[in-house]
Parts: C-alpha cells; sequence; structure tokens
C-alpha cells in the first residue's frame, strides 16, 4: 500500500535534522520502500520537517519504518503524521 507520512520537526531543531540528516538520507536508501521524499521549508526557507511516499505492506508497517528513522531516534519531530494516499497523478 502506498502511504504519506508528513512530520513536523521541533521549535529549534535545525542542528538535530543537521547532525542526522546523512543517516535519514541512508535510511531512506537502505530500506527501498521509499519512492519519494524532501524537506518541508519554513518561511525561512530552512527545513522544518519532512514529506516521504512509501511503498509498504501496510500501515503498521510505515509506524515501524518511522520509529526507526534516525529523525525519529534523535527526538527531531514534534508531530508525525501517516496516512494511505492513492496516487492519481504522477
Amino acid at each position: 500500500m502506498r502511504v504519506m507520512l508528513m512530520a513536523k520537526d521541533k521549535e529549534g531543531a535545525l542542528e538535530i535534522r543537521k547532525a542526522n540528516r546523512d543517516a535519514h538520507l541512508a535510511y531512506l536508501k537502505e530500506t527501498g520502500v521509499v519512492e519519494q521524499a524532501g524537506p518541508l521549508l519554513n518561511e525561512a526557507g530552512e527545513m522544518a520537517g519532512s514529506l516521504l511516499v512509501m511503498e509498504v505492506a501496510d500501515l503498521d508497517a510505515a509506524k515501524a519504518w518511522a520509529e526507526n528513522d534516525p529523525y525519529a531516534k534523535a527526538g527531531l519531530f514534534a508531530e508525525v503524521h501517516i496516512s494511505a494516499w492513492n496516487r492519481v497523478i504522477g
């Protein structure tokens, strides 16, 4: 199933994001379930969250993936939303 994950960073957590970015990007590649990904930006153009589209077995698999993301393990996110998603265009 295809899912969307949107996470917002904790306020003032840009340095946590930068310190864990390489591990996060490696995790995206290693797990092989992420189809699209990129950072959300704040008004200053700085990274402030994440948006991913993944192909996984079910919502539990998506939640497990999210819990093991190096960003999550570092305590970066203030909130994370995971939802089934249906691609219509693209």
